[in-house]
């Protein structure tokens, strides 16, 4: 199989859809890889690098896209990009469609076979393809949130664990899934009080057996939520729901129980949020503040660390990508139940009940 990997053109991301190392896997089971030029940059990856291991390198990514018959990508394609897209073309990325009317018909259209990252699920109902980039993204929602506390940026001016004799900073974490154990962990890995909250009592009772003592757990209600608030410092939202739009479970109104100069990082975003003031932010303008609460809601998080987050997430996608190489979509979806999963749209039709729900389509 033509396999294509452009550079990625959201605002400041910096990952890649293959490493050398994913490309050369590939070429080692006989497909041919066209990387455009510099695509590999933001993440520390030349195009010699890519060339020592067989892939050749285009100027452009229209050269790419014409050529493959699957594009690799990390993130959704843009507008810019609509246009490249060809029918039968297998596009394997994140797509988050539930979140974007526009991109889900635009995908629609093109009559692309669209296989989502985010949808690809285990049997356990683990998302093997999400993990990696939640992973990353549930920690850094910590650092990020810690650093917009600080007085100069708006914040409160608390430190995350406080020092000895000062209490240290409240830190509420809506989600028990891997982007909120992981937030959970790092904030009390710093010293601060941890509250995370989920609905599945299965998982909170695990989390209360591995997580250290100043992490504690509650079940997830709307009450229990809006009646933790008011002594919150740090809200991480971190609410999943597989391939659907995340529900809002912390309303306009209710910002006016939190404290000024509180911070709110909604991880969820890139689904819809769970925040319902939360509007999709870039590392370029990360922030905003509404009713004194400053949020942070960037759409593509790990794109901050390119070097960690893309050898994270092909070492993840890359055994699904071959499969697809080597048998074709139908075969890899047909013998793979969990890749079959992330099959979104194929010929202009909606294959997803989150998606189709999403737009009552």
């Amino acid at each position: 199989m033509i396999i294509g990997c452009p550079k990625e053109i959201k605002i400041q991301e910096y990952r890649v859809g293959l490493t050398p190392e994913g490309v050369d896997a590939l070429v080692r089971n006989g497909h041919t890889v066209y990387i455009e030029t510099q695509a590999g940059a933001g993440s520390g990856f030349s195009d010699e690098a890519y060339k020592s291991v067989g892939a050749q390198i285009l100027a452009t990514a229209k050269e790419v896209f014409d050529i493959a018959e699957m594009i690799v990508k990390v993130k959704e394609p843009l507008a810019a990009e609509y246009g490249l897209i060809k029918s039968g073309q297998i596009l394997f990325t994140y797509f988050h469609f539930a979140a974007s009317k526009e991109l889900t018909e635009a995908m629609m259209k093109t009559h692309a076979v669209c296989i989502a990252y985010e949808t690809v699920e285990l049997a356990d109902g683990s998302l093997p393809l999400l993990v990696p980039m939640s992973e990353v993204a549930g920690r850094m929602a910590i650092n990020v949130g810690a650093y917009y506390l600080g007085k100069p940026f708006g914040g409160k001016g608390k430190l995350l664990g406080g020092v000895p004799g000062v209490k240290p900073a409240e830190v509420l974490v809506i989600g028990g899934g891997i982007v909120g154990t992981q937030a959970a962990k790092m904030a009390a890995g710093l010293g601060a009080n941890v509250t995370i909250m989920d609905t599945n009592l299965s998982r909170l009772r695990y989390l209360s057996d591995v997580m250290p003592a100043n992490v504690v757990t509650q079940y997830s209600t709307l009450l229990a939520i809006k009646d933790k608030l008011p002594t919150t410092d740090l809200l991480v939202g971190a609410v999943l729901l597989h391939g659907a739009k995340a529900p809002h479970l912390v309303k306009k109104e209710d910002l006016k129980l939190m404290e000024a100069g509180s911070v709110i990082v909604d991880v969820a975003v890139d689904q819809g949020g769970c925040i319902e003031t939360c509007k999709p932010t870039t590392h370029e303008n990360p922030v905003f503040t509404i009713d004194n609460i400053i949020h942070y809601c960037v759409a593509n998080m790990p794109g901050a660390v390119p070097q960690t987050s893309t050898r994270a997430l092909t070492q993840a996608t890359l055994p699904y990508a071959i499969a697809i190489a080597n048998k074709g979509w139908e075969m890899a979806t047909a013998e793979n139940p969990a890749l079959a999963k992330g099959l979104n749209i194929r010929a202009g039709k909606i294959l997803h009940k989150g998606v189709s729900e999403a737009f009552n389509a």
